[in-house]
């Protein structure tokens, strides 16, 4: 029982002791990226208000997740980093996330919606553990590359004994089927491969390779093959495939430079699918026209750009992988979203994080989040 409290009591002071401030440059961009999505997720739903009457439920639940990611964030902020480096953190993030990865995809379990089975549903909670399992990766990518010295330099048993574990979460959210979500894991791991120091040769054979093992699933099957194409000219199959990609073309030729105003874009209306969550990016266009776009595109390159500043500025290579690997996970995923909605990539289910609708999804980036800003507090400081 004194065993229990002494550890409380530890662990307690672990979370109130003073430290170095967090990174300001990186706590604004999140409050500017938070603001910005609660405002473009009520003009993606205050459609709502016609069938409902309130408008602000989507707002609300989003509000709910970003209390509970506030809290995450700030825990997680003063957890000192090196923690996540311990073997039994890792392993049990990775044997949690395949649990949910492997129950997704069992009928009667997994939230069958649209052709997929990429949610759960848990004591009333909706969520998708490819979201969970993005982050174990990393965690997982960061702690054995920071170990690995230079075996890194050697493609078959240096890192292809690595790409194990990440190629088995891609195999298990591809049976959900989740391409997308599934591609950003491999290329946030080749990321941070990248950083480790690998040869430039062995990336570009594995880009090779990814290149066709992605061209292959998507061409396997007629109906990925014709979403693959659909893109191309969206407008020649508008009655099918290319519907929500015409669509969200439409709404930001609607918008053009400076956006129809808050609120008063159409597509929204029943016309452009799904525009809360995978295409709100669409309603930034039609709302707040090309500068509204620029100045999201703007938010998530800076994130981007002070992620990677404070990973090259950590002198302990896990901090720095662990880091480098956060701001890729949300950055890589942002940069596929708005490919996907203004139609330079293939349709794919990815939401946008920090403005698609989805309370679990924001409160675990946020706790991300929390983590990259305690690698900011000690970026200058060496390795134990």
């Amino acid at each position: 029982m004194q065993q229990h409290e002494s550890a409380r009591k530890r662990f307690f002071k672990l979370l109130t002791r003073r430290r170095n401030p967090v990174d300001g440059t990186l706590l604004m961009l999140l409050i500017m990226l938070l603001s910005a999505g609660l405002l473009v997720l009520f003009s993606a739903t205050n459609y709502a208000a016609i069938e409902t009457g309130n408008a602000w439920d989507e707002v609300v639940k989003q509000l709910f997740g970003i209390g509970v990611g506030t809290v995450a964030c700030i825990v997680t902020s003063r957890i000192p980093y090196r923690l996540w480096r311990q073997g039994w953190v890792v392993t049990a993030g990775l044997v949690i996330s395949a649990i949910l990865l492997v129950l997704v995809i069992i009928p009667g379990i997994g939230v069958y919606v649209n052709g997929s089975r990429r949610w759960l549903a848990l004591a009333g909670v909706s969520f998708q553990p490819s979201e969970l399992a993005k982050y174990a990766i990393v965690l997982y990518m960061a702690n054995v590359l920071s170990r690995i010295g230079p075996g890194i330099k050697r493609l078959w048993t240096g890192i292809a004994p690595v790409l194990i574990v990440p190629g088995i979460a891609f195999l298990l959210i591809l049976e959900q089927p989740n391409l997308s979500t599934a591609g950003s894991i491999m290329i946030v791991s080749l990321i941070l491969i990248i950083m480790a120091g690998a040869k430039w040769r062995h990336i570009l054979l594995m880009l090779a390779g990814g290149v066709c093992v992605g061209g292959y699933y998507a061409w396997s099957e007629p109906y990925r093959r014709r979403r693959l194409l659909s893109f191309m000219d969206p407008f020649a199959t508008m009655s099918d495939e290319g519907y929500q990609l015409a669509q969200s073309l439409i709404a930001f030729g609607s918008g053009g430079l400076f956006g129809m105003g808050l609120g008063q874009g159409r597509q929204k209306y029943f016309y452009l699918p799904y525009p809360e969550s995978d295409f709100i990016f669409a309603i930034v266009g039609e709302d707040f026209g090309l500068l509204g776009c620029c100045v999201v595109i703007a938010l998530f390159a800076a994130l981007m750009v002070c992620g990677f500043r404070i990973a090259v500025t950590c002198r302990d290579r896990f901090g720095m992988l662990l880091a480098a690997g956060i701001t890729a996970s949300i950055t890589v995923q942002a940069f596929l979203n708005m490919g996907v909605v203004v139609g330079i990539l293939p349709t794919t289910g990815l939401p946008l994080p920090f403005f698609s609708a989805g309370g679990t999804s924001v409160s675990i980036t946020m706790a991300a989040m929390g983590v990259l800003m305690n690698i900011s507090r000690n970026a200058g400081k060496m390795d134990d």
